[in-house]
């Protein structure tokens, strides 16, 4: 992969990150990352979601604790901007 795509998508994702949530830090952007992927997996391949969950259930609590956290943040980013 070329890096001048690899920065131009990196741009792509902290812009999204702060559209988002409000924030681009490396941390959330990761979360971010991680958040969109599942959501991405578990909708288009649920079986494959299902069985991960199965697998690495410590993963599964850790990966519903990003999920809420990018859920809470967004909810908070959308509160403050309509002030």
């Amino acid at each position: 992969m070329e890096k001048t795509f690899a920065r131009q998508f990196e741009a792509l994702l902290e812009k999204y990150s702060e559209l988002l949530v409000g924030e681009a830090s490396d941390e959330t952007m990761e979360k971010v990352k991680m958040w969109a992927l599942y959501t991405h997996i578990a909708k288009s391949m649920p079986a494959l979601a299902k069985h991960w969950n199965g697998l690495y259930p410590d993963a599964k609590e850790e990966m519903k604790q990003i999920i809420n956290e990018v859920k809470v943040l967004n909810e908070q980013h959308r509160k403050d901007t309509k002030e």
